[in-house]
């Protein structure tokens, strides 16, 4: 049984990961269009990291962590941020923030097809048919004759997907991990090993360095967005819920985060919403529902069979 504090924190961990999550699409295209994408991710993550740290400090949290553990949240570190987020903001310069949200609401997919393959795990009928929902949902998303015509769209579109498989992977990794018992002490052992990696590659990827004072207040708004809220509360709730609740259930953000991204990128960006796109992202939405669902077609059918020979129907 949970208790009253903790169903409380997880219905406001989930809040951080729907809502707030679900804007930072927009932020980092906000962002990137100024900073180069490693260096925007890298010093999010890092000055998160230095943040948090100093936040545990004067909470007198403890620090201490094992070397397993230290190799576990630098892993974690890499998959969620170094590869599954630098990279997704990286392509950001290619695809619009609310596509690139819906192509990330496919995690729910790619976790179950991840569980079947690394764990064995069987995939329920429901899961079967939205996974089948998922496919036609991608293939109706990205084969717009608009998106095509965009340069570097196939390569944003196909290393965002990359970067879901990236995430999706973190996802299963972290929930069985030896991590800090400290959720927070792990987001930030995660941040600050993901922005010192990013800040080794972003030179050697030959991206140019710009000061905070080089930027437009649009662009220093967003970052600061992103660190305190995007990083910091968000990465945080996250890490909270994969100890607490099921893996599959924190991917239910992908239900909300792109109808938020998709809204904030027509109503702030002008970004373009066409009506292929809108049938897509029903398909996949619902398929990410049935994905999600615990029912068992079978078992539902022969309940109703039973509650009707009772009824004497």
């Amino acid at each position: 049984m949970k208790s009253s504090r903790q169903k409380i924190l997880i219905v406001l961990a989930f809040f951080a990961i729907y809502v707030i999550w679900g804007s930072t699409y927009l932020l980092n295209k906000i962002a990137v269009s100024e900073i180069p994408p490693l260096l925007l991710s890298a010093s999010r993550f890092l000055i998160s990291g230095i943040l948090i740290f100093i936040i545990a400090k004067t909470l007198k949290l403890p620090l201490t962590i094992t070397k397993k553990q230290l190799l576990n949240c630098t892993i974690a570190g890499f998959l969620f941020l170094v590869y599954g987020n630098g990279v997704f903001v990286w392509a950001l310069k290619y695809v619009d923030s609310g596509f690139a949200a819906l192509e990330a609401s496919t995690q729910p997919l790619i976790i179950i097809l991840l569980m079947r393959v690394l764990h064995g795990r069987k995939i329920q009928p429901m899961s079967i048919i939205g996974v089948a929902l998922g496919i036609l949902g991608i293939y109706l998303l990205v084969s717009q004759q608009d998106l095509a015509n965009q340069e570097g769209s196939a390569l944003g579109i196909f290393m965002i997907f990359t970067c879901v498989v990236s995430w999706s992977f973190a996802s299963l990794f972290v929930a069985k991990a030896d991590l800090p018992a400290n959720f927070f002490i792990t987001t930030g052992y995660q941040m600050l090993a993901a922005g010192i990696l990013l800040a080794i590659f972003s030179p050697v990827f030959g991206e140019s360095w710009v000061t905070p004072f080089q930027l437009s207040p649009s662009v220093q708004l967003s970052m600061l967005l992103l660190i305190v809220f995007g990083s910091i509360v968000a990465f945080t709730a996250f890490n909270y819920l994969l100890k607490v609740v099921s893996t599959e259930k924190v991917a239910t953000s992908a239900y909300v985060n792109p109808v938020i991204a998709l809204l904030l990128g027509w109503y702030i960006l002008d970004e373009q919403i066409t009506l292929q796109s809108i049938v897509a992202s029903a398909i996949l939405l619902t398929g990410v529902y049935f994905i999600n669902s615990k029912k068992d077609l079978k078992k539902s059918f022969r309940k109703k069979v039973r509650t009707k020979m009772k009824r004497g129907l």
